[in-house]
């Protein structure tokens, strides 16, 4: 009781401004605090607790709701009640508990692969660090983060960096997602502040997706907007995207601009609305700056000469913006599609402009909205988790800002100047400044571009710490010290989601091994390393002093919109039962209420003069062009089953049953050009790096374009990591880098031998290409040797380390053809030679992996490759509810003959809605069949 009075009496003192005595109360009397210590919350080993939480992937930030039995997490659903999804999953949240195991966990700290304590290790980070710091200077120092780190996380590191050891040098891989997005925001608010929420989707008239296939990437978001569409059926989505994804499939019109136009197809927008007398002039006078700056560039850019540039026609043009006119209410929702360009803060800002213009921003229904691709990119943005921001929304390069939190902090010391940008830090790594880093909760050598050089910079840097959950990945192996932090299921503190709502991240189980929470790792290092005001022992201690920091001195000039103080009195027991939050929260809030806030309403924005500013925009094409040796773009992003790096995803064998490789997908034309056929292994080549990648002909990419997924890397394939072929050349406000357009080169790869492969547990593959894949009751591999020489048993002996009994099938040639491998009478090994093109997994095969011994019939069928005639080996459509695309069309032969009615009779839809187009296609193209089949007998 004293504890919590204490925490909740400083609080008070940093909300009321009365900082020098809420430090001493904060920093200092919680070192008597350690009951709090006792205190952190674990569900009860008891039978159906559950634990409300909040989903560990994108940043809609859905709600779920956890069954723990013991110390088991038994089952997972939507939380009901919760504001961002109403109970709804996508497949990956619903899947979620697939993928959490202490398999490849982390679970001890190492230093040069040896296991050690924790006190060893702490004192080697911490010693480590100090020494280069006194050396070099405290920029010779750097931190890598993520926006998988929950809010208190972040705080603590930015805290550590900025405060402590006096460097701007933290930067985050949402730097890769939504910088852009930031730094628009500022330039045209005065302040990171997305000035939409999630209800305003079903009180719009249009949606205009921009460069986000929401469908697969934010599919509780997507679901949303259908059922608005359903409500009011006046409501219109326009989609623009240079792919026909599946969110295009869905909507009113599709817009397949050239890659990188958007900006121009905004300036015209804007032009067109201005000459259509379409203006809120009353709004912009009033409430902008800059618009005649703004309107005059766009004037330039008439219906012809968008056309021309953007490569859609100008009947498409003209039905677009004509919609937009006619619609009272717009909102316009963009992603890394729009962000991740060398122009990405200009394109952002050609959004912003339209929505000025019009006065269809900060009201119910309308507003430029970006929606994140992390479970708490905003979060990071709030603490200042970027290397260009102070915490609570404050700036490195405002000098009262700079006082101010270093007052708050009591800190030594406060950097004058932005750090090092995340690409700024690979380089800076490369040349020596920086001599240590510390990466935590994400795998730079993957998402970062140029791969090659990356890898290079780690290998060069003198001293390397990574904080994570897992035992192996690209990044891990580079890491001198390995330090084992709590994955999702055991952190415990808050994220908040892409429209600014907080939401309590429970720990629904104990921390495994020594596994400890990254805001304790950091708060254990800055003490070893000398630093006070890191003593803290939960949680709620870290989350109320950052609250209370957002309201410290926040009025007159210094007055900043971002604002959650109205929890900064927060008890321990309130912290444990917090609902879900929007913020500004400036004052108390009652238990269990939702609140929603609305902000710029009044048209009085975060900018010295309270005005928001125009920009004019100079539309810009991408820097990385195509060549006479690269003639061919590549764009890349997500797959709907699969999720970043596949950390969690790659382990789930739900989430491989609708694509379980990468791809590189390649236009029909392109195709028959390049001599490239389905599933075929391609050789890919841009200026930067070279990959090896199967091939998907669809036409959904335009001529001339390729698309790739971003997340395969070195745990499932040998060689498919797509940021090696991109350069790492950034917008130079924002820092992202631009990962949507580069110039390749495709041609067939050739291999001698090609292997399609079952083991019943993982293995190290050996081979110039492989690629695997969980499967339900087994790995599935693919592999390619450049082995001339017949594969004989004792080769494959010594390839695949399973001992038993080696069974073989020759084909007519007498090659070796078939070959399984049984132990016991089970099967351990399955081994088919195979042609040029790699097919996904038999389900048969996969099955047999999960008897205790085979028959010998099924031995037989293994040896001739025979699989059951009632064997489905159609691909999973619906992840959700394993619905195979046989039994969707048997289903649409027989006479279901729509979506809803399909989710009906097999469910597959009726979760998530990711595969909804998916379903629609097939419902088309077998009615399509069926009129074909009557004209036939008819005839």
């Amino acid at each position: 009781m004293t504890c919590d009075h204490t925490i909740d009496k400083a609080a008070q003192l940093c909300a009321t401004g009365l900082n020098e005595q809420a430090q001493s109360l904060s920093l200092n009397e919680q070192t008597h605090c350690s009951s709090l210590n006792e205190q952190v919350h674990y569900p009860p080993k008891a039978t159906n607790a559950l634990v409300q939480s909040t989903c560990a992937y994108c940043g809609v930030g859905c709600g779920v709701d956890i069954t723990i039995n013991g110390e088991q997490a038994t089952s997972l659903t939507g939380s009901p009640e919760h504001p961002a999804n109403f109970g709804r999953l996508c497949v990956k949240g619903t899947h979620l508990l697939d993928t959490v195991d202490i398999t490849n966990r982390l679970l001890v700290p190492e230093i040069a692969g040896e296991q050690v304590s924790w006190d060893t290790a702490i004192s080697k980070v911490a010693g480590e660090f100090n020494k280069i710091i006194k050396q070099h200077g405290p920029d010779s120092v750097a931190f890598y983060v993520s926006g998988q780190l929950l809010t208190e996380d972040y705080y603590v590191a930015n805290k550590l960096m900025k405060g402590y050891i006096g460097s701007a040098n933290i930067d985050t891989n949402s730097r890769l997602c939504m910088s852009s997005a930031v730094s628009a925001y500022k330039r045209a608010f005065g302040e990171d502040v997305v000035p939409c929420d999630y209800q305003d989707l079903e009180h719009t008239d249009l949606i205009v997706l921009i460069g986000s296939n929401a469908a697969w990437t934010h599919p509780v978001l997507f679901q949303r907007m259908q059922r608005a569409k359903q409500i009011n059926p006046a409501c219109q989505l326009v989609v623009v995207d240079p792919r026909r994804t599946a969110t295009a499939e869905s909507a009113e019109q599709h817009l397949a601009i050239n890659p990188g136009t958007d900006a121009a197809l905004y300036n015209g927008l804007l032009n067109f609305l201005a000459e259509h007398e379409a203006l809120d002039k009353a709004y912009i006078n009033d409430n902008t700056q800059g618009f005649d700056e703004a309107l005059a560039e766009a004037s330039h850019w008439d219906m012809a000469k968008v056309s021309q540039f953007c490569g859609v026609s100008q009947a498409q043009l003209q039905d677009f913006y004509q919609l937009f006119l006619r619609s009272k209410k717009a909102i316009s929702m963009y992603s890394m599609g729009i962000n991740q360009s060398t122009s990405g803060v200009d394109k952002c800002h050609a959004i912003i402009n339209v929505h000025l213009a019009t006065g269809k921003i900060a009201s119910l229904g309308s507003g430029p909205f970006s929606i994140t691709g992390q479970p708490n990119a905003m979060g990071g943005r709030e603490v200042g988790g970027l290397a260009n921001q102070l915490a609570a929304h404050m700036d490195i390069e405002n000098p009262a800002h700079r006082d101010l939190v270093q007052t708050f902090w009591q800190s030594p010391h406060i950097p004058t100047e932005q750090g090092a940008k995340a690409v700024d830090m690979i380089e800076q790594m490369q040349s020596g400044k920086i001599k240590a880093v510390w990466v935590m909760a994400t795998n730079p050598l993957v998402s970062l571009p140029d791969h090659n050089q990356v890898a290079k910079a780690f290998e060069q840097c003198e001293f390397v710490v990574v904080s994570d959950c897992v035992a192996d990945n690209d990044t891990l192996a580079y890491a001198d010290v390995k330090l084992p932090a709590t994955p999702w299921l055991e952190k415990n503190g808050t994220v908040t989601n892409s429209e600014r709502r907080i939401s309590r991240q429970r720990g629904a189980l104990a921390p495994a091994g020594q596994a400890k929470h990254d805001w304790q790792i950091m708060s254990l290092v800055a003490q070893k390393m000398g630093f006070s005001g890191f003593d803290y022992q939960h949680p709620y201690q870290v989350f109320t002093e950052f609250a209370a920091l957002s309201g410290y001195q926040n009025a007159g000039d210094s007055k900043r919109v971002f604002d959650m103080s109205g929890l900064a009195r927060l008890t321990l027991a309130e912290y444990e039962q917090l609902q879900p939050v929007q913020w500004p929260i400036k004052g108390p809030i009652k238990a269990g209420v939702q609140k929603s806030a609305r902000v710029f309403a009044d048209g009085q924005f975060a900018t010295v003069s309270g005005k928001a500013k125009f920009f004019a925009v100079t539309p810009q094409l991408p820097q990385q062009k195509v060549s006479k040796a690269y003639s061919l773009v590549l764009n890349s992003g997500r797959y709907r089953d699969q999720w970043h790096t596949m950390t969690r995803t790659g382990a789930a064998s739900a989430l491989t049953q609708h694509l379980a490789k990468p791809y590189i997908a390649v236009n029909p034309q392109d195709a028959i050009k390049l001599g490239l056929t389905e599933h075929q292994i391609a050789h890919v080549q841009s200026q930067t790096g070279e990959l090896f990648v199967p091939v998907q002909v669809t036409d959904t990419v335009n001529f001339g374009e390729c698309f790739m997924p971003i997340h395969w890397n070195g745990q499932f394939s040998s060689n498919a990591t797509v940021s090696t072929l991109y350069n790492a050349v950034v917008d130079p406000i924002s820092g992202q880098p631009e990962l949507k357009h580069t110039g390749i080169a495709i041609e067939k790869a050739n291999f001698a031998q090609y292997l399609d492969c079952y083991f019943a547990e993982d293995i190290a593959a050996d081979t110039p290409y492989w690629l695997k894949a969980k499967q339900e009751h087994c790995w599935h591999y693919q592999l390619a040797t450049s082995e001339e020489q017949p594969m004989t048993i004792a080769k494959l002996q010594k390839l695949f380390p399973f001992q038993g009994e080696w069974l073989s099938f020759n084909d007519e040639d007498n090659q070796l053809s078939h070959v399984i491998c049984l132990q016991n009478g089970a099967l351990k090994c399955v081994a088919y030679f195979a042609n040029q093109a790699f097919n996904e997994a038999k389900k048969w095969v996969d099955s047999l992996f999960g008897q205790d011994s085979l028959s010998f019939a099924e031995v037989q069928a293994l040896l001739s490759k025979t699989a059951p005639a009632s064997a489905d080996e159609s691909r999973n459509v619906c992840s959700c509810f394993n619905v195979s695309e046989a039994s969707i069309r048997e289903a649409v032969m027989s006479g279901t003959d729509s979506v809803a009615a399909l989710g009906k009779s097999l469910k597959c839809g009726s979760n998530c809605g990711s595969c909804k187009p998916e379903l629609q296609a097939i419902i088309n193209d077998c009615q399509s069949n069926l009129i074909d089949i009557k004209e036939v007998a008819s005839a």
